[in-house]
């Protein structure tokens, strides 16, 4: 396991091959970028908490058990209403990260300092 500190919360990394699957908290209040992926693909499944989930212009709430899905090129934010416990799953392009718009002015890609 990797753990990669966010501004928001953190992500454990657990990489295998051609996929990664990744525990995600985002504490209550904060929100993820509204980033894109170029080739990531992922599966959200929400463990608990209650969450927006913006894809494009449409806003949707979700809750604990609920997942989502989200393709290639597809715009997309994560924002925790309360404490967010999420399980992903994706292709391994983990790096692919085009950031929109982000809180704390958080460059494209990899951000080594969170890796430490």
């Amino acid at each position: 396991m990797e753990r990669v500190n966010k501004p928001w919360g953190y992500e454990d990394w657990l990489h295998q091959g051609s996929y990664v699957v990744k525990e995600i908290l985002i504490t209550a209040g904060h929100r993820t970028s509204l980033q894109l992926h170029e080739q990531k693909e992922e599966t959200n499944y929400i463990v608990s908490g209650v969450m927006e989930l913006t894809v494009g212009d449409e806003i949707k709430r979700l809750k604990s058990h609920d997942f989502f899905h989200i393709t290639p090129n597809t715009i997309h934010r994560v924002t925790a209403i309360s404490d967010l416990l999420m399980l992903e799953a994706s292709t391994p392009e983990v790096d692919d990260v085009i950031r929109i718009q982000d809180d704390t002015n958080r460059p494209d890609g990899r951000i080594e300092s969170e890796h430490k």
